[in-house]
């Protein structure tokens, strides 16, 4: 059953589908913030949060303490939504900021629309891969390779496979990204610690998925992502300790279709 709540939980971190899943944890287990200051318009960011990634070579940074959105919180559709001119320039240097990257490497805390809090590391080669290790106890690795996301359980020795192209998270992955243009975005907040933009995603099958990235406002760093499945609830995952440096093995991508029984998404 834990096995199957971590899948859960990984999944939605990766906005892919949860029909397959076990059902989601109620409401009100979900950590709800204290109100946001008067005069901040984005979430609080802890102090040790604040630090950010530290430098190659140096003392890695400890990890965050992920902000976790107000679940009341209510989002606007784009339908109703326009932009002013900051917002779209703030979303442009998102967009840049994206599409410069090829490969990221660095850790991530995790925590699941129950609270609970799982890390590991990760690693990223644009355009589309990307592998998710969980630290021990948690069994579960995430593996992307350009076109598919397995979800395997090392302990149970099985992997969930999925279209790379049901997850919102493949934004993230692109080669190159105009949130603008490329995806609907609804909403875009900033203040003197995050610029975060919000795009939604509508499957006819499966619902409306949101993924709300938070990009740093002073250093222009991704800090975390939260992505809210179809059902509403939310996880979230801080990054850090990120080097855009360090050479990825290839390997590290490719899903074995022998080793693990696999059923489809």
């Amino acid at each position: 059953m834990l096995a199957r709540l971590m899948i859960a939980a990984s999944m939605a971190a990766l906005a892919v589908p949860l029909s397959a899943q076990t059902a989601p944890v109620p409401p009100q287990t979900i950590p709800v913030p204290k109100p946001a200051p008067k005069g901040r318009t984005g979430p609080q960011l802890s102090a040790e949060a604040q630090r950010g990634p530290s430098v190659t070579g140096t003392t890695p940074a400890p990890p965050p303490d992920p902000v976790i959105p107000d679940p009341r919180r209510n989002v606007p559709s784009s339908i109703f939504t326009t932009f002013d001119a900051s917002q779209k320039a703030q979303a442009a240097r998102v967009s840049a900021y994206l599409s410069s990257l090829q490969t990221l490497v660095g850790n991530f805390v995790q925590v699941g629309p129950d609270g609970a809090k799982t890390t590991g590391d990760f690693f990223i080669q644009k355009p589309g891969k990307v592998r998710f290790e969980y630290d021990p106890p948690t069994p579960i690795e995430i593996i992307a390779d350009g076109s598919s996301v397995a979800v395997r359980d090392r302990n149970l020795a099985t992997q969930d496979i999925y279209p790379l192209s049901q997850t919102p998270l493949r934004f993230l992955l692109s080669d190159r990204i105009d949130l603008m243009k490329d995806t609907n975005v609804v909403s875009v907040t900033s203040d003197d610690v995050f610029v975060s933009v919000t795009i939604e995603e509508k499957q006819a099958l499966v619902g409306t998925s949101r993924l709300m990235l938070m990009i740093g406002a002073k250093d222009g760093l991704l800090k975390q992502w939260t992505v809210t499945d179809p059902q509403g609830y939310d996880t979230t995952v801080a990054v850090y300790n990120l080097d855009t440096s360090k050479k990825v093995d290839p390997n590290l991508f490719k899903i074995d279709f022998t080793k693990y029984p696999t059923s489809p998404g």
